[in-house]
């Protein structure tokens, strides 16, 4: 029995149709363009998301040549829209995860800020769903419903209204120890208990769907980056990964208990099968691709493709903090913008397109650090996928300044093989333990820096981001 797995990203909705042994039949991509404004405003249409949902997963059932039995989705997340649930039609746009605007949201909540860490193990900041939801219901719409873009596009396939509790763990009104939402929290944004929707575990089976043609179930719903650390095999405590996206999220298997961090990083539930869960910590860099098509959009990088040909193998003095969203875990400051300095006469496009790949192993180094005291020992292996792991430069420039050996599967589409280990679980025709034993990890890549070079290093661009901490 065949699965289509459908991962729904910032710029692209990817789809694989996997067989009984999670062997990929067929795939394919579907472009997603958000829209950037001056005022911190990342949008989507949601209809494009839709649109997006359909052709990716058409297309991949057309290339393998099979029906599948049943549909599953791993969604980006933090994304939110308002929209009617009686006829389907949105009633606002999506507001991508990386969407700053609800920060007054946030400042105006900061008498909740305790009992949000508390708990729902996150931090109160705009890239978690509630305030994008809060934001909506003061500046756009009071009508119909406000959730995460999961709920709307399940609602369009089946038409119930339910998302997992992975997602959920997301938005800062979520009990991330007993499962469920949080009342107080939920009343403290503003929102409506009784219009959120229903809470299932990832494994369950919610409905039914002809999107795709014949009836197939749809079942196998999880967040995003959960789904990538299924698909990685980090199913044991203190395993990690990392996936690079339009962002870079590093997370790590904390167990059966929703620990906290004790340096910044935040807890959320990885995944629900049955009545299982299992949780992990993560941090964020808010732009890795992000920042590349920033460099290509102003003409310093050709293309993302040609990233390894046009840089160049040394920064030459050059640093740059690409906070171009905000700065997440463990700063979370959303008001911090990029920086570069150390320019000269003698700075060439190469040495600031280094800048930028050095500044974002630099981010991901210090969430690698704080990681190590929390699990009470260092992290010295990084699981890796996603397609900027195509990048060797980027890749060493991780290595080098975090210190780790960097692991790369060969797979770019580990988050849509999670969603589609779960489906197959529904089917009985994987288990648990198959994420163990499916990935086949490809090239390792190693430090060629010292350790002292690179202290010294993260030493002086934690001295650029200071100022942005108000110190």
């Amino acid at each position: 029995m065949a699965v289509l797995a459908i991962d729904q990203g910032t710029s692209g909705t990817k789809a694989i149709v996997v067989d009984d042994d999670g062997v990929i039949l067929g795939d394919a991509l579907a472009p997603v363009r958000p829209t950037y404004g001056d005022d911190g405003s990342v949008e989507v249409d949601p209809l494009a998301l839709w649109q997006s949902v359909l052709d990716a997963g058409r297309a991949a059932i057309a290339m393998s040549g099979v029906v599948p039995t049943t549909v599953a989705l791993a969604n980006q997340g933090e994304t939110v829209l308002a929209w009617d649930p009686v006829t389907g039609r949105p009633l606002s746009t999506a507001l991508v995860w990386q969407d700053r605007r609800a920060q007054g949201v946030c400042d105006e909540r900061r008498y909740l800020e305790v009992r949000v860490r508390a708990l729902t193990g996150l931090e109160l900041d705009p890239y978690f769903s509630a305030p994008k939801m809060t934001w909506l219901r003061q500046h756009v719409t009071t009508q119909g419903v406000v959730t995460t873009s999961d709920s709307w596009l399940i609602h369009q396939l089946c038409g119930a209204f339910v998302t997992d509790s992975s997602t959920a763990s997301r938005s800062l009104v979520f009990d991330v120890a007993r499962a469920t939402w949080d009342e107080e929290l939920v009343a403290g944004f503003g929102l409506n208990a009784s219009d959120l929707p229903r809470l299932v575990a990832c494994d369950e089976v919610v409905g039914e769907t002809t999107a795709f043609g014949p009836p197939m179930k749809v079942g196998g719903l999880i967040v995003d980056q959960a789904a990538a650390l299924l698909a990685q095999g980090c199913v044991e405590h203190g395993m990690a990964k990392c996936t690079f996206g339009t962002g870079a999220f590093l997370l790590v298997n904390a167990g059966d208990h929703d620990v906290r961090s004790s340096a910044g990083l935040t807890t959320s539930l990885a995944w629900q099968i049955g009545a299982v869960r299992r949780y992990y910590m993560d941090g964020q860099v808010y732009a890795a691709g992000s920042a590349l098509r920033w460099l290509t959009s102003i003409g310093v990088l050709s293309a993302t493709e040609a990233l390894d040909q046009e840089s160049a193998d040394d920064a030459h003095g050059v640093f740059c903090v690409p906070s171009l969203a905000g700065l997440a875990a463990p700063w979370w400051r959303a008001e911090a913008r990029a920086s570069v300095d150390g320019l000269s006469l003698a700075t060439e496009r190469g040495h600031l397109i280094k800048a930028v790949l050095d500044g974002i192993g630099a981010q991901i180094a210090q969430i690698v650090e704080v990681m190590g005291q929390d699990l009470a020992r260092p992290l010295d292996v990084l699981r890796v996928d996603g397609g900027l792991t195509q990048s060797r430069q980027l890749l060493q420039s991780v290595a080098d300044i975090a210190q780790v050996t960097i692991e790369v599967s060969p797979q770019v589409d580990a988050t849509a093989r999670g969603a589609a280990l779960l489906a197959r679980m529904i089917d009985g025709s994987a288990t648990l333990e198959d994420a163990v034993a499916a990935p086949s990890m490809g090239d390792s890549v190693t430090p060629n820096w010292s350790a002292d070079r690179a202290l010294t290093f993260r030493s002086a661009w934690r001295e650029r981001v200071q100022p942005r901490e108000g110190n």
